[in-house]
């Protein structure tokens, strides 16, 4: 089976997981891990899978750009920035774990086919990617006139680039739970749970809805739909009840487990973005593949 060449920049924790499911993809040929720690774990662990290791950074990895015609950026949104620059004119797709939003915000199950042909594309937020599906089911059958999201996660599975970015995730979130999940208002919340032992990412969303009642069995059906195609590409994203109905407010619960590829079963806010961006570049490689196909 043809398979598209990916590679990883950074070789971090996110990074890291990520590098440890693409040895699963049918469609995605992982062959480089780009970082600037030679003793970073990361690093270690793709020159022991015989991956193309760079420990210069974006600048070394392009003397060999040829390994890779798709790339994860895993770093920080400044970084993200100089990488952009530096692969614009190459043709190379870049998706963008970063808070850099130089690209569209995509969720696959929402929006993806509006920006297959994109070179650069952001894979918005840990809270994003769990609940915009929700709003966005709700929206096809009903207006949704307010949406709210609360994403509790463990503190330890919060890093110093998540810490450093809270006022860009809710900003970044709400927004998406507008542009993206269709609600005419959106919020968003983050909580860091310092419980020992740490609990699974957990998300609470509310939506208001005129008439939600009118609506509740169509609304159900649309929420359930939508958690199975989730849980297709995170396959610990569940909900934890039936949604509630009360009044015009429909509350769903959310949990997602992590599937401890590589980090921690609890960290389930990146696990969604790793697996996310793995479902990204998987139907990229097979729209590019099927384009070629037919030339």
């Amino acid at each position: 089976m043809q398979k598209m060449k990916v590679g990883i920049i950074g070789s971090g924790n996110i990074g890291t997981d990520l590098m440890m499911k693409l040895h699963q993809s049918e469609h995605l040929d992982m062959s480089a891990l780009i970082g600037i720690d030679r003793d970073s774990d990361g690093l270690k662990r793709a020159e022991s899978y015989g991956y193309h290791v760079f420990d210069n950074g974006i600048d070394e990895f392009m003397e060999q750009s040829h390994l890779a015609d798709l790339l994860f950026d895993a770093t920080s949104a400044k970084a993200h920035a100089y990488h952009a620059e530096k692969l614009a004119n190459t043709g190379k797709h870049m998706l963008d774990l970063t808070p850099a939003a130089i690209g569209p915000f995509v969720v696959p199950t929402v929006n993806l086919n509006e920006h297959m042909e994109k070179k650069n594309v952001n894979m918005i937020t840990c809270g994003g990617q769990a609940t915009i599906p929700i709003v966005h089911a709700v929206s096809t059958v009903a207006s949704v006139e307010y949406a709210e999201i609360v994403a509790t996660i463990a503190s330890k599975s919060a890093g110093p680039g998540t810490r450093a970015n809270i006022d860009e995730f809710t900003i970044t979130t709400a927004n998406g739970l507008e542009k993206i999940g269709g609600a005419k208002k959106g919020k968003a919340i983050i909580i860091l749970n310092p419980a020992e032992p740490p609990i699974m990412m957990r998300d609470t969303v509310h939506c208001n809805v005129y008439g939600a009642s009118a609506h509740k069995e169509e609304i159900t059906t649309a929420i359930k739909k939508k958690v199975e195609q989730v849980s297709q590409y995170v396959p610990g994203y569940r909900l934890r009840s039936d949604p509630i109905f009360d009044g015009d407010q429909i509350t769903v619960f959310l949990e997602i487990e992590g599937s401890a590829d590589y980090l921690p079963a609890y960290s389930g806010n990146l696990d969604i973005m790793t697996s996310s961006a793995v479902k990204v570049a998987e139907e990229i490689a097979r729209h590019q593949i099927t384009m070629s196909e037919k030339v």
